[in-house]
């Protein structure tokens, strides 16, 4: 039993740090590439700053909510899936 719960606790663990990980990292290269094409493009058209400039906080925004519900998911992973899965355990071997 203990065993079983130390596996349960140690893959919510590893899930939610795999999660972050990859999560973290599709924004920080979507944003960083959007941002140096808005450089360029400023660059080149500097009239067109301001136009530039929302368009790319905009889709900075949109990318930035794939990280925002990864940390949502390795939250519940940490809290929540555990202790739902220790008492799925418990009822499946009747000790509850």
């Amino acid at each position: 039993m203990e065993l079983a719960i130390g596996i349960i606790l140690g893959c919510c663990a590893l899930g939610a740090g795999i999660c972050m990980g990859i999560g973290a990292i599709g924004p920080g290269i979507g944003e960083g590439n959007a941002v140096s094409k808005a450089c360029e493009a400023i660059g080149r058209q500097p009239e067109s700053k301001g136009a530039v400039t929302s368009t790319m906080i905009m889709g900075c925004a949109i990318s930035e909510t794939t990280g925002i519900y990864s940390l949502v998911i390795a939250i519940l992973l940490i809290f929540v899936a555990p202790n739902t899965m220790v008492n799925i355990l418990k009822n499946a071997i009747g000790l509850m």
